[in-house]
């Protein structure tokens, strides 16, 4: 049987100073990724980007709330502007 799920979902939050960041989520046939994208004065700077684990991808498709679910999406240390 083929797993058919798919999910997308994207928030973004303007943040003082010009800053902006994206947080996505999106499943596709079982598999998934999560990914925090920062962006400073309309310029993208960093994107740290992680696989979903298989409980978290239960938990979406069941619309359960995870907290902390994108804190392992740490920003690296180098910085591009």
């Amino acid at each position: 049987m083929r797993n058919s799920y798919s999910y997308h979902n994207q928030e973004t939050k303007n943040l003082i100073g010009g800053r902006k960041m994206v947080r996505k989520v999106s499943i596709k046939n079982g598999k998934g990724y999560k990914s925090v994208s920062k962006y400073h004065r309309g310029k993208h700077i960093r994107t740290s980007k992680k696989n979903l684990h298989p409980t978290e991808i239960q938990m979406i498709k069941n619309g359960k709330f995870i907290p902390g679910l994108f804190s392992d999406c740490k920003s690296c240390t180098k910085k591009r502007r």
